[in-house]
């Protein structure tokens, strides 16, 4: 059987008609003040004294005085009103300027290349916005977690978020060492992995990753094994700087090492393309302004975007 719910009378209701009544000691003052007729301001007293259960105004036809239980109601009520509006004021900034803390939930790797001069700048543009950065492999749920947003690669964000794309899309490789390669033959199709040792991703899940490939304009994955699991890019970095295997990173990652000598990349023809860094946030609310501007921040210094 359908119920019928109505909504519970508020605390509230009439509090602001007689915070006013209490300081002008008159009812036509009070209705002056917040614009309404005297009659309204009476109606909403009374209500408020029905539901306190006590008299809080003593009426006469030349003046309005409180009664005890309207001093005691006054010395409480107005100092939490105050602090009512005072919050809500707070609550509008937040609403209409960029100002308040942002919470970022970003992957380690990222924070030195790529976070570190878009906070540096975005703080010098944003005085009054507190970033605060959580450095973290694990994927969070953003609302939960208290986030305003979250930085991930792009196949990791789910698709019930909005995505704002940080870097534009870029290969997957796998590379290794010079000292690993001295006296091993070099894969050069992906079957040959079943010869080398792989580096290995333990995701937030707790599966191993497996390899993408690029195979004849068919994605596959391989399982690989190997010595070494890690459960970030950096520390997978490391490993294959180091000689310990094989290992499939971001390209922007491993850009320096190509550059260097310290890495070399193998089985060029099968690396995949992924989607890039994204910042990404729930699409079922309304943007605050301190997440707006920094998105915009994102977006104009998009000119050379790394990982």
């Amino acid at each position: 059987m359908k119920q019928n719910f109505t909504v519970r009378q508020g605390a509230l209701d009439g509090v602001e008609a007689f915070l006013s009544v209490a300081r002008h000691r008159s009812f036509r003052r009070a209705a002056a003040e917040l614009g309404v007729t005297p009659s309204a301001i009476s109606q909403a007293v009374r209500v408020l004294e029905e539901r306190v259960g006590a008299a809080l105004f003593i009426r006469t036809t030349r003046s309005v005085g409180l009664s005890e239980a309207g001093e005691q109601f006054l010395s409480r009520a107005k100092p939490a009103f105050e602090e009512l509006v005072a919050a809500s004021e707070v609550a509008r900034g937040l609403g209409q300027r960029p100002t308040g803390l942002l919470r970022l939930s970003v992957p380690r790797a990222v924070v030195p290349i790529l976070l570190e001069p878009l906070i540096a700048s975005f703080c010098q543009a944003y005085p009054d916005v507190e970033v605060e950065i959580a450095a973290s492999n694990e994927l969070v749920d953003l609302a939960t977690e208290g986030f305003d947003a979250g930085i991930r690669l792009g196949q990791f964000v789910d698709v019930d978020m909005v995505a704002v794309p940080l870097t534009p899309p870029f290969r997957l490789i796998v590379v290794g060492s010079p000292a690993y390669f001295a006296g091993r033959r070099r894969p050069e199709q992906t079957d040959d992995l079943r010869e080398h040792a792989c580096l290995r991703w333990r995701k937030s899940s707790g599966a191993l990753a497996l390899w993408s490939f690029n195979q004849e304009g068919a994605a596959i994955e391989i399982a690989v094994s190997g010595p070494f699991i890690a459960h970030d890019f950096l520390t997978m970095l490391g490993a294959a700087v180091e000689g310990i295997g094989l290992a499939q990173l971001p390209e922007p990652m491993v850009a320096e090492g190509l550059r260097t000598g310290k890495l070399i990349e193998v089985l060029k023809p099968f690396a995949p393309v992924i989607p890039g860094v994204c910042l990404y946030y729930p699409g079922r609310r309304q943007i605050m302004p301190k997440l707006r501007a920094f998105i915009d921040h994102v977006k104009s210094r998009q000119a050379e975007p790394r990982l």
